[in-house]
């Protein structure tokens, strides 16, 4: 099996993995399609002193499947309402690199845990949503695994001024 991207229609992504997990179900296709994902990461927003949780889609409008993608599956697939096409050149799907899956897999793993085991990286795009900095955007400078906090190089007053702030009151922007 190898992975594809699939293109749907905005904010139907998870519909359409359900209808694909119902409709393979105990079918001969269901041994052609593997694993599904829909990555996505969580983010914290501090609102009149509360502290939420969401979750956002890093791909919007996009399903990662693993699949032996025959012409049986192609076809099923692309048949299913809000589906657009797969990823790849013309009418040919083209699977993803092992570098690509492996970084997608990362991405689907951390999801599983909480922001503070992000990988942050310079040059990452970020919000800070809480402190005196707050609604400000920057850049990752440097991120501290150990101490849980980050420099973002924010604009103030027309000058990049590095900013030290804890994981969870940032973002992330993608």
């Amino acid at each position: 099996m190898k992975w594809y991207v699939v293109h749907t229609f905005a904010a139907q992504e998870g519909k359409i993995k359900e209808t694909i997990e119902r409709g393979i179900k105990n079918t001969a296709l269901e041994d052609k399609i593997g694993r599904m994902l829909i990555p996505t990461q969580k983010t914290y927003h501090i609102k009149d002193g509360k502290k939420t949780e969401r979750e956002k889609k890093i791909f919007n409008s996009y399903i990662i499947i693993e699949a032996d993608l025959t012409q049986e599956v192609f076809n099923y697939i692309l048949r299913i309402p809000g589906v657009t096409n797969f990823l790849g050149t013309g009418k040919k799907a083209v699977p993803l690199s092992e570098s690509e899956v492996n970084r997608l897999l990362g991405i689907a793993d951390r999801d599983k845990t909480d922001i503070a085991s992000y990988d942050f990286f310079p040059g990452d795009l970020v919000k800070i949503s809480s402190g005196p900095f707050m609604d400000f955007e920057g850049l990752v400078e440097s991120f501290d695994k150990d101490s849980k906090k980050m420099i973002v190089n924010v604009t103030v007053f027309g000058r990049v001024t590095p900013v030290e702030v804890a994981v969870d009151q940032i973002e992330i922007i993608k």
